[in-house]
């Protein structure tokens, strides 16, 4: 053999004995993938093939007691152009007609997309976002633009959606609906919306998908599927048209008074349901929103219109009558070493009603001091009896908590008594102040305010909230006489005067505290007020209750509660007393209606007489004309709106039934 086949033959051994040795190795490492690591690599294929999919349940609604839509959750698109799929063509004959109308649906220039677009090009920007945030309609439009019809391979178009919260009623009554919390995308901590989130959001599902060609994803049967739960529906109990009312009527005064902030509570008399609540505070540049939810946060010293409550336990104790005289001394007294003051000169003799009527700050230290002194532990206890002393337990989060004076803790001391007696030396919220007065309006029963009526699957309800009550009877019916006739008093000729009107009635009291008043020194640099007003409407029969509260108003302009807040409850009052006129419910077996009586015969009569022949409709209102004739078998058409003049069938014709007949009606 020579030595060139030899060395031939050799190298063929040897390529032959390497791809068998190749060949070796492949079945020992198919062996090893098949049997010893079988299942980690059949886990990373499934992992990798199929996934488990989260599907996002939808949110409930949160409704008014009408039915009205206070927050919803919608679709919402980006949409964006991917640059490099589109083919020059395409992108040739289509740049100039997609700008514009791109130019006209959003305002800008049509030069400004098409350098927008051909520098996507350039780039070869494959996700150029084109349009944020756009409801369905504008994403149906923008969709089917020239190229963008194309789709999304050849016409490059790229669309995402997303699930937004939309209030209706725009940035009324914000707070109390609630938010999404910025850092934590699907959860609620304000407002109904927080209050509620179990029952709004829902159960989310899970569905199984397989990968198919060019990185798609198809649903495939999965025996433990989970189908997401809808969130449930929210029926609130406001009213929107109170809601518009409260907002507005607040806004006017704070932007009047250049005030810091403020909050307006209409409450419903007889269950306690909230038909509205508004919390307006001033923003850097000087506008006004609902910056938090003062009207259940915030508590306040509440000034003189805690002296109604005052009276009310002085009263029912009878250690008082409204007519008991008390010296109010002549505008200034000291009691314990500090000084108590009224306005002007001071009222001098005055009875127990007329010193509520006039706020008297010294002859409500003088009463409460007087027979309280040595056992206020009796005064606080009526407080407590009447949950005073603790929070309401609204759903809503965040309520704030009242501070009421311990005897022997840090607050108390000789003074404590006495300055509660005119408002000071204890804190409560504007919605426990207006829970109390609410129990007067009530006959003495307090309830407990409700924001929800009930909450709805569909048309089924999962869960309806009836009235709370608090306390059944805060004091009995002749003290509450007594202390609702002052209330009406202080409107007519007392310091609520000025919100007198022949027209409607009110009650209420007026409020004025010194803010941040425990630091005199600082105090009279600055000099903060808060003014109050705290009432219900009408007076005699009352159906609303309502207090404001107005932080901060400038002081060159007024701080007296019967200035800056009074005008505010009056407002909603008013309109509120217009728009939904209370209506005064009569038995019909009472009612003896001769003018109705006689139209019911006639119309009867001439149903009767139809059983034989057309009737004559002439003269009769074109709805009841077709009522008769349709109820007796015929077909009526209508031309015109208003009373029959003429019929097409004369009266005592007998056609069949079904014939059509025709009534002008002007």
């Amino acid at each position: 053999m020579s030595t060139p086949e030899k060395n031939i033959l050799n190298r063929f051994y040897f390529v032959a004995g390497f791809m068998f040795l190749l060949a070796v190795l492949i079945a020992i490492k198919l062996a090893d993938i098949q049997f010893v690591q079988g299942d980690k690599y059949r886990n990373l294929a499934a992992q990798n093939t199929t996934k488990n999919v989260i599907i996002p349940a939808n949110r409930g609604n949160v409704y008014a007691d009408d039915g009205s839509l206070l927050a919803s959750s919608v679709p919402n698109y980006d949409v964006r152009f991917d640059a490099v799929t589109v083919s020059k063509k395409d992108f040739d004959e289509n740049l100039v007609p997609l700008s514009k109308e791109l130019s006209k649906m959003f305002g800008k220039r049509e030069s400004y997309y098409q350098n927008l677009f051909r520098k996507a090009r350039s780039s070869k920007n494959r996700y150029l976002l084109v349009a944020r945030n756009l409801g369905y309609s504008e994403y149906v439009q923008v969709k089917n633009m020239p190229l963008f019809r194309k789709g999304p391979n050849r016409g490059g178009f790229i669309s995402e959606q997303k699930t937004v919260r939309e209030h209706p009623m725009g940035k009324i009554g914000e707070r109390l609906v609630g938010n999404e919390n910025k850092g934590k995308p699907g959860y609620y901590s304000v407002g109904l919306e927080g209050a509620y989130h179990e029952y709004l959001s829902g159960k989310e599902g899970r569905r199984l998908k397989q990968k198919i060609s060019k990185g798609r994803w198809k649903p495939v049967y999965d025996e433990n599927e989970i189908e997401p739960q809808d969130g449930y529906d929210v029926i609130s109990t406001i009213n929107v048209n109170m809601q518009d009312i409260a907002h507005h009527a607040l806004l006017k005064q704070l932007e009047a008074y250049d005030a810091d902030h403020g909050c307006v509570i209409v409450m419903e008399v007889a269950t306690g349901q909230i038909k509205a609540v508004s919390n307006l505070g001033k923003g850097s540049n000087g506008s006004y929103y609902e910056r938090r939810n003062y009207a259940l946060w915030e508590s306040i010293e509440p000034g003189s219109t805690f002296k109604t409550v005052a009276l009310t336990i002085a009263l029912e104790d009878e250690v008082i009558d409204t007519s008991t005289i008390v010296n109010a001394s002549h505008g200034s007294y000291r009691l314990y070493g500090r000084n108590i003051t009224d306005s002007g000169n001071g009222y001098g003799d005055i009875s127990a009603a007329k010193a509520l009527e006039v706020s008297s700050n010294i002859g409500f230290a003088k009463i409460i001091n007087e027979h309280y002194k040595d056992k206020p532990q009796k005064f606080l206890d009526h407080l407590k009896e009447w949950k005073m002393d603790t929070t309401l337990g609204i759903d809503i989060k965040g309520e704030g908590m009242p501070v009421i004076p311990k005897i022997g803790g840090e607050l108390w001391s000789r003074n404590a008594l006495p300055s509660m007696a005119y408002g000071y030396n204890l804190q409560m919220t504007a919605m426990q102040i207006l829970t109390f007065y609410n129990a007067l309006a009530n006959d003495g029963k307090m309830v407990k305010p409700q924001f929800v009526k009930e909450i709805r699957a569909w048309n089924d309800v999962v869960l309806e909230q009836e009235t709370e009550v608090i306390n059944d009877q805060i004091a009995s019916q002749e003290t509450i006489d007594k202390v609702r006739a002052v209330l009406k008093n202080i409107v007519v000729r007392g310091t609520g005067r000025k919100l007198y009107s022949e027209n409607f009635s009110m009650a209420g009291k007026t409020g004025t505290a010194r803010k941040e008043y425990g630091n005199y020194q600082e105090w009279l640099k600055k000099k903060k007020y808060v003014s109050s007003f705290s009432g219900y409407f009408p007076a005699e029969n009352p159906k609303y209750s309502c207090v404001v509260v107005i932080h901060e108003p400038s002081t060159k302009k007024g701080y007296y509660g019967a200035d800056v807040t009074g005008p505010v409850f009056k407002r909603i009052a008013q309109k509120i007393y217009t728009d939904s006129p209370l209506k005064d419910e009569v038995n019909e077996e009472d009612v003896d209606d001769v003018e109705m009586t006689k139209a019911f015969d006639a119309y009867f009569d001439k149903a009767s007489l139809a059983k034989r022949e057309v009737p004559n409709v002439k003269g009769m209102a074109g709805m009841d004309a077709v009522s008769l004739l349709e109820n007796l078998g015929y077909k009526v058409k209508v031309n015109g709106v208003g009373t029959v003049k003429k019929q097409s069938i004369k009266p005592g014709a007998k056609p069949k039934l079904g014939t059509q007949i025709v009534l002008t009606v002007s």
